[in-house]
């Protein structure tokens, strides 16, 4: 029931449209503000790699994560500088536009999950529950935005890629 409402309502539209706003906004300044005023991930990861998240016993709970960001993503900080930033600011741009609205809801949330992994709280699980709504929504989700012009062209777009640019009728017999 709820999922029908927020798929297909109209209502629900409205409130995807002011949620995706507000976290829209909310990815947007936190990626301008590090894209405009320089950005090092360096520190913030060697933190997390040193006090990884753990349980009461000291065992690490994220061991796969932390191996992660020791081995990838400290030799590669330089690449993390840039894609941190810029995908905050593209998931911002994309949720206040409702443009691939649920593509946007999605790496959201990968990417506050990713900073929940790395034990970051902030306003990580706030994010999580409204991206959340967002991506379930679906299509809805960018109803009344960009996304009510675009999804129609993509699908038509991707379905003539699929079927290899030209449609045939194969009568067996």
């Amino acid at each position: 029931m709820i999922m029908k409402f927020l798929r297909e309502n109209i209502y629900a539209a409205v409130l995807m449209l002011l949620l995706r706003l507000y976290v829209g906004w909310e990815w947007l300044y936190a990626g301008y503000h590090k894209l405009a005023n320089g950005f090092d991930a360096k520190g913030y990861l060697t933190g997390a790699v040193a006090k990884p998240v753990a349980d009461q016993t000291g065992e690490v709970i994220y061991p796969t994560f932390t191996a992660f960001l020791k081995h990838f993503a400290l030799p590669n900080v330089k690449l993390f500088n840039f894609m941190i930033p810029l995908g905050e600011a593209l998931i911002g741009i994309g949720l206040i536009l409702g443009a691939l609205t649920a593509a946007a809801a999605f790496f959201g949330l990968l990417m506050n999950f990713m900073f929940l992994f790395a034990g970051t709280i902030s306003t990580n699980p706030w994010l999580v529950l409204l991206g959340g709504l967002i991506m379930i929504a679906g299509a809805n989700g960018g109803r009344l935005g960009i996304d009510y012009y675009a999804k129609p062209y993509l699908r038509k777009l991707f379905h003539k890629e699929a079927s290899g640019g030209t449609r045939t009728n194969i009568k067996t017999g």
